[in-house]
Order: C-alpha cells, then structure tokens, then sequence
C-alpha cells in the first residue's frame, strides 16, 4: 500500500517534513508544496531531512518562491498540477502533514 505524504509548511517553521519522512515506507512518495519547499534548497540545513527519500516538490510553487532548479538539491522531481494529480491517483492514501 503506497502512500503519498503530502507537506505544506517550513521545515524552517514547523517539523511535518521530518514527521513525514518518519512514517515513510518504502513504495512511498513525499510532495512537498507551498512552504515546504523550501526543503530542496541547495545549502539548507532542511535538505538533508529528505536524503535517501523519493522527493518530488510542486514546480509553480518553487516558481512562486524564485526557487529555480538549479538551485535545488539532486534527485528531486518537480511536477505541475497535472503531475499532482497522477502522484493522488497513483497512491492509495493520501496523508497531509500540518
């Protein structure tokens, strides 16, 4: 049973992401969106939370934040909305972390 663990906050602000990847299991998926991604930042105390973790970050919300992908650390997916909705359907569950 797959889950896609879905995270909104800072890691700067709140801990959801390190939560998250706590509960994650294999077959597992984290999308990061609005303030959480922030995590993928290239240089962040943050990215190091999600090593090892199939990571994927919501591409208009690094937009939104002047992230550009450069600027992101290896191995991170990004996908659009679209994208988003293949990650929920694909998934069993859903689990956001406030």
């Amino acid at each position: 049973m797959s889950i896609l663990h879905i995270v909104n906050k800072s890691p700067y602000e709140r801990n959801s992401v390190a939560l998250a990847v706590d509960y994650m299991r294999d077959g597992d998926t984290l999308l990061l969106i609005e303030d959480a991604v922030y995590t993928v930042m290239q240089g962040g105390k943050a990215a190091s939370i999600i090593d090892g973790q199939k990571a994927i970050v919501l591409g208009p919300d690094l937009a939104a934040r002047g992230i550009a992908k450069e600027k992101m650390i290896d191995g991170v997916e990004v996908v659009d909305y679209a994208g988003f909705v293949d990650l929920v359907e694909a998934s069993d569950k859903t689990q956001s972390w406030l």
